[in-house]
């Protein structure tokens, strides 16, 4: 028996490391309309890190099931504006059942949110609050038919906007072995990225891989017994590599991070919570670099550069989920919180 084959006699059992972090822990048997109730990660440290205020504006740039922007909203109160952004129709549907519950102004932008953002900048727009809960949202991974899951057989999607042309079927049809295992090995920090990106490429010449448990048999079919039973789903690594090179994950973060600084106010405060290290690293990266003072070269012994630091770190490390977060949801254990406040044009930081 195949593993594709074993995979589909125990497709009914949960996952056991869904793609990211969500509301709750995964259902045996997903709703296929996709309304599990959600629950936010890091809800409460994100609310205390931004520290939203009556009357401010605040842009929710992943809005996904609305969990971060309902709590935010309740904050901002009637003169306050909140600003959501997702690729997703299942988010709009999500903000449009949420808008009526808000006391604030709300607008929903259906878009990336590196367009969005730059289409906010160019109307003028300025925010007091920006951040990002990147990565793939529970609503997505929990409808099976979007194909984000290697845990159910289903068509092979991985689309966060179901309007784009490309997708992970063309995507595992069309790259060569080479562009494959690059993206297997940068995006996904997979070791076996060769191996996976061979094993791909020959299964695709004896037919088309359609389906999420094709791929999963083409990919554990590659790996060494010890890769396969140990560390979590074989899958896991190729899964998140092919979602975020269909989705330009990484692009849409390097072109949307100096945008949602631009747009954030002089005592703003900018904050990202992200599920693997190669999101966390250009946050953490983009906010140092926006605290950092002096950039002359270490050898000159004085400072000639004039370079002001732009920002304070809100937390010099990241924060985390607490255990009993965990504990409730196992999605939320690699989730990382950063923040930034923006100096005032004096220097001074901005109140809390």
């Amino acid at each position: 028996m195949t593993l594709l084959e074993m995979t589909r006699s125990r497709q009914g059992r949960p996952p056991r490391r869904p793609r990211r972090a969500g509301a709750r822990t995964q259902p045996a048997r997903p709703p296929q309309d996709g309304r599990n109730a959600h629950v936010p990660v890091l809800a409460g440290e994100l609310v205390e890190l931004l520290a939203p205020r009556a009357g401010q504006t605040a842009i929710d740039c992943t809005f996904g099931d609305g969990g971060h922007a309902r709590l935010i909203a309740k904050c901002l109160g009637s003169a306050g504006t909140l600003v959501a952004i997702d690729r997703d129709p299942l988010a709009q549907e999500s903000f449009d059942r949420l808008s009526g519950e808000m006391a604030c102004s709300a607008r929903f932008l259906r878009m990336g949110y590196a367009e969005a953002l730059a289409l906010l900048a160019r109307e003028g727009l300025t925010a007091d609050i920006v951040y990002f809960d990147l990565g793939i949202s529970s609503m997505q991974v929990d409808r099976r038919e979007r194909g984000f899951s290697y845990s159910y057989d289903a068509p092979l999607d991985m689309r966060m906007d179901p309007d784009q042309q490309l997708s992970a079927r063309e995507v595992v049809a069309g790259w060569d072995e080479r562009r494959l295992a690059r993206a297997l090995r940068e995006l996904g920090e997979e070791r076996h990225a060769g191996a996976i990106a061979r094993s791909i490429v020959r299964r695709r010449s004896r037919g088309p891989i359609d389906t999420t448990l094709q791929l999963v048999d083409a990919i554990s079919s590659a790996l060494p017994a010890p890769a396969r039973f140990a560390g979590g789903h074989p899958a896991k690594r190729a899964f998140q590599a092919l979602r975020i090179a269909v989705n330009d994950e990484l692009g849409q973060l390097e072109r949307g991070l100096p945008l949602a600084w631009q747009v954030l106010r002089d005592g703003g405060t900018l904050a990202a919570i992200s599920f693997h290290s190669l999101e966390d690293r250009m946050v953490k990266r983009f906010f140092s670099a926006r605290a950092r003072g002096c950039i002359c070269p270490p050898e000159l012994p004085v400072c000639t550069c004039g370079h002001q630091p732009e920002a304070r770190l809100v937390n010099r490390r990241a924060i985390v989920p607490s255990a009993s977060e965990v504990q409730s949801n196992p999605r939320a254990s690699s989730a990382r919180l950063r923040g930034a406040r923006k100096h005032e044009p004096s220097g001074a930081e901005g109140s809390p």
